[in-house]
């Protein structure tokens, strides 16, 4: 089956419209974005400054167990000027089987941990390296805005634009 593509210009957009999609809410985080823009700083680098630009103290960690130690690593990083609650995806040990029949193991939970880190108010929650889905809805069911630093990618050293080249 060959599928084609559709791309929106500019010309199909009205800016009147675009801007009535953003609240207050919306706003302020666009505001906190351009103040906290600096070229030669890492993504990391950027997590502290746009933290501590928004007055937040509290920051979450999802991570997949595949990536414990670097998630750690983070942690490590971060607590040097934030407080962080750091949890990893097999939170509360649940049966596949409970949640997707014939399935095997132990089951990621990425609401539990949305869960967990809203118990702790977490003001930015960092996803790092959740599966695919899984990072879906720890996004949904976050309290906190999500940023996510790295996305699982096995194939391509978890760096997926490399599949683009």
């Amino acid at each position: 089956m060959n599928h084609s593509a559709l791309a929106i210009t500019d010309r199909e957009v009205i800016e009147e419209d675009c801007l009535a999609l953003y609240d207050e809410q919306d706003r302020q985080l666009m505001k906190l974005t351009s103040a906290a823009k600096a070229r030669g700083i890492n993504r990391v680098e950027k997590i502290v400054r746009f933290a501590e630009t928004a007055g937040w103290k509290r920051i979450g960690i999802a991570h997949c167990v595949a990536v414990a130690q670097e998630a750690a690593c983070l942690e490590q990083r971060l607590g040097q000027t934030l407080e962080v609650t750091r949890v990893d995806c097999k939170i509360c040990r649940i049966p596949a089987e409970a949640l997707v029949p014939g399935d095997r193991g132990t089951s990621c939970n990425p609401i539990g941990q949305a869960t967990l880190l809203a118990e702790r108010d977490t003001e930015l929650n960092i996803a790092m390296g959740l599966c695919l889905g899984h990072d879906l809805l720890f996004s949904k069911h976050s309290k906190a805005p999500v940023t996510t630093l790295v996305v699982k990618d096995r194939v391509h050293g978890h760096n997926p634009i490399a599949a683009l080249k």
